[in-house]
């Protein structure tokens, strides 16, 4: 396994669960990339919006994410702290669609008035007469995540972990990939998963073949309220703002083509702070206690590949999740685990097949 976001290291669980002894390498220290940085809501941000294969993958996630994170809790002692506290879409110009989104869906999204958004959300500027809301929608907070799930791996015996160990190159012979390259070290495997997010674009171009998956940079911010100052997440005009547990609340995100470049700017900062002040006035006089960026796997239509790689036995991905990594991660690891071991798929695995999506170089 290449890579050691919450894409791997959930498809190592499902593989090791299945009986699998699995490696997993990864390049800096798990859960430290784009599984970290984002703001864990399980859910699309504008969910109306995507594509059936899209949906599947969420409809099939987030029913999986509170019984997991109860499971994650007993056996290692980290909380996920999976918080369903609702999500709030501010004057939304799309409510006629995103209502008849959610008839077809079955899910209990809902117009509301003025009278209920200050009810639930009282911190909130003045002014907003209507609101889409829909009261299951949790958050995770996803460092935690990844430190239980880290724990939960190496409790396993056939787990191994590798990690501040790039991997250079896969090993090949006669078409087939019988592992990696790491260094001088060769790592041997009947199977390689590709899970390596934004990264992961180059292992194909040392194959002749583009993978459309590039960097997305994300910059946040982190306030520290008192418990409970905002009961449900707020999103509004693209940015929103996430509570925690303990009075953090998250607050995002920037859409950036920086190539690779992970560093913050002020102007990303000065940008966020004002669109916060904007939304929830109380926190102009507060200073944010974090600033970040994150990489998202950019991908067309935000479609992850999952399934093998056509004309190399042995090498599969799983990757290309763009801004919903967290939320189809569970949907999409079982999915590879069911193609590796020849298992009834959980939903039809057409849509992300990587054969006819990747493109020959040259």
């Amino acid at each position: 396994m290449i890579g050691g976001g919450v894409v791997g290291c959930l498809s190592a669980l499902n593989l090791l669960e299945q009986g699998f002894a699995v490696c997993l390498i990864e390049r800096r220290l798990t859960g430290q990339e784009a599984s970290w940085a984002g703001g864990g809501i399980v859910s699309p941000l504008y969910p109306w919006r995507y594509s059936q294969p899209i949906s599947a993958l969420a409809n099939w996630s987030q029913g999986f994410y509170p019984p997991w994170a109860d499971a994650l809790a007993r056996a290692t002692g980290t909380d996920p702290e999976v918080n369903p506290c609702g999500l709030l879409w501010l004057d939304h110009a799309e409510q006629a669609e995103a209502l008849r989104w959610a008839a077809a869906q079955q899910k209990p999204l809902r117009s509301v008035d003025a009278d209920f958004i200050y009810q639930q959300v009282p911190h909130l500027a003045e002014g907003f007469q209507q609101a889409l809301w829909q009261p299951d929608v949790a958050n995770v907070r996803n460092p935690r995540l990844m430190a239980a799930l880290r724990t939960r791996l190496q409790q396993h015996e056939g787990f191994r972990l590798l990690e501040n160990t790039p991997v250079t190159h896969l090993w090949l012979e006669q078409g087939k990939v019988r592992g990696v390259w790491a260094g001088t070290t060769q790592y041997a495997a009947d199977a390689v998963v590709l899970a390596a997010g934004a990264w992961s674009g180059a292992w194909l171009a040392e194959l002749g073949l583009e993978l459309a998956v590039e960097p997305v940079k994300g910059q946040m911010i982190l306030y520290k309220t008192a418990p409970g100052w905002l009961p449900s997440m707020v999103l509004f005009e693209g940015r929103y703002a996430i509570p925690r547990r303990d009075g953090h609340v998250l607050f995002g995100s920037t859409l950036e083509h920086a190539g690779f470049d992970k560093r913050t700017t002020q102007e990303a900062l000065d940008a966020l702070r004002a669109s916060a002040a904007a939304m929830l006035p109380a926190l102009a006089d507060v200073q944010p206690v974090a600033h970040w960026a994150g990489l998202r796997p950019g991908s067309p239509d935000g479609i992850p590949y999952i399934g093998p790689v056509p004309g190399y036995a042995g090498l599969w991905l799983n990757t290309g999740h763009y801004r919903n990594g967290l939320v189809l991660a569970p949907a999409s690891c079982r999915l590879l685990a069911d193609l590796m071991t020849d298992a009834a798929p959980i939903i039809d695995p057409r849509p992300y097949a990587p054969a006819g999506r990747l493109i020959p170089v040259g």
